[in-house]
């Protein structure tokens, strides 16, 4: 609201100051969500949370190591917090909400011992799409491996609308190491993520969404002999290209695109990829300016450049050599900057014109920006030969042309 005062002060503005224990010890902001942890301490939920992420393991005030790393919500505290703010509304203070908790452990274990059933399986999917918290509540290795029986038909009283919603559920937690290895490890189950991945009539677009989602875990949780086996099974490939090229649905994008990432890790399924046509439709995102996952998009295009076909593909992809050309060098200005010049390093080799087109696309600035911006090694040696490559490209008139000392500090 106008003029309001920003929760996140603790010292005296506009006449008002935030109680000393009101402020979360770490952030010394207002706390909206306090919990304490095993020392009796009291921090905001996301300040101790990114303490422990970081890897520590005492509490921030007292250093004395953390017993365990459970959170217990403060609600008395978190009430005096709120009646606080209400008393200070007339100064534009805003009462902070009341957090939704995280889902109660003992009611996840409640929901996966009634066994594969309908209404515990929908329970358990509006709790996963509730919030992340919930997510990391529900996945155990117990919670996983239920709903990997439930979502492959182990049950006598399975049925494709259970399976469907148990592969839902899977598709929002995710898999372990574990529960990867018993997906890729049974044919069986391979060749179900490749029949509804497939698609044809009968399968709704949700179902080869959450598919793919679970292909895209198993493979994240896998080495590149299990990646190898599911790229391999009929109809993945073929399937994860469809969710790429979908036009209205920006989470089957996402997914397609995330999955195929994946599995390119592995070299065997890189020609599988190209002749699957991924190289043609992530390159053709890319030039779009659609991929929802842009990092994963290029480093899947770098990767598919070096497959026999693939650059051909990416090329053909972004509607020809000039518009991938333009394409890869402005996506060197973000994240994926060095994918970006890994796959034109490929497009560009040994084709003059297009590494002049480069040039001209302003490849030059950008390439020196990813070297003088600290990047990794690995960048810095991409930048380094994609800077030679177009050396004969830069315009006579430019002294940096005929300059070996300048390309020696790269």
């Amino acid at each position: 609201m106008p003029g309001s005062v920003p929760l996140a002060l603790g010292l005296d503005t506009a006449g008002l100051q935030v109680p000393w224990y009101f402020r979360c010890p770490i952030s010394l902001e207002l706390m909206r969500d306090p919990v304490t942890v095993s020392t009796g301490q009291t921090y905001d939920r996301a300040s101790i949370e990114s303490w422990v992420a970081t890897g520590n393991t005492t509490c921030p005030v007292t250093r004395a190591p953390l017993a365990d790393f459970t959170l217990i919500p403060n609600h008395t505290l978190r009430r005096l917090i709120q009646e606080w703010c209400v008393a200070h509304r007339s100064m534009g203070v805003e009462r902070i909400p009341t957090p939704k908790q995280p889902a109660d452990p003992d009611l996840v274990r409640s929901l996966v011992a009634q066994g594969p059933g309908l209404p515990a399986l929908r329970r358990l999917r509006a709790l996963a799409r509730e919030s992340d918290k919930n997510r990391l509540v529900m996945a155990t290795h117990e919670t996983r491996a239920a709903l990997v029986e439930a979502a492959f038909g182990s049950g006598a009283a399975s049925s494709e609308e259970l399976e469907a919603e148990a592969m839902a559920v899977l598709a929002l937690v995710g898999l372990g190491e574990a529960e990867a290895a018993e997906v890729v490890g049974r044919e069986e189950r391979v060749a179900r993520l490749g029949k509804v991945l497939g698609g044809g009539a009968g399968v709704p677009l949700e179902a080869t969404v959450n598919a793919g989602a679970v292909a895209e875990a198993a493979a994240s949780a896998s080495g590149a002999e299990a990646r190898a086996v599911l790229g391999a099974a009929e109809g993945v490939m073929d399937g994860l290209v469809a969710l790429v090229e979908e036009k209205a649905n920006a989470r089957a994008v996402r997914v397609g695109i995330r999955a195929l990432f994946a599995l390119c890790l592995a070299k065997e399924n890189r020609p599988r990829a190209v002749a699957a046509g991924a190289a043609s439709a992530l390159a053709r995102r890319v030039a779009e300016g659609g991929a929802g996952e842009p990092e994963r998009a290029l480093a899947a295009v770098e990767r598919l450049c070096r497959a026999e076909g693939g650059r051909d593909a990416v090329v053909a992809g972004a509607g020809g050599g000039a518009a991938a050309v333009a394409a890869l060098v402005r996506a060197m200005s973000g994240r994926a900057a060095e994918h970006a010049a890994g796959a034109l390093v490929a497009v560009v080799g040994g084709c003059e014109a297009l590494q002049v087109e480069a040039v001209r696309a302003g490849a030059m600035s950008q390439l020196l920006m990813l070297v003088q911006g600290g990047c990794s090694e690995r960048a810095k040696r991409k930048a380094q030969h994609l800077l030679k490559l177009l050396r004969s490209a830069w315009p006579n008139t430019d002294c940096i042309a005929n300059s070996d000392d300048f390309l020696q500090h790269y």
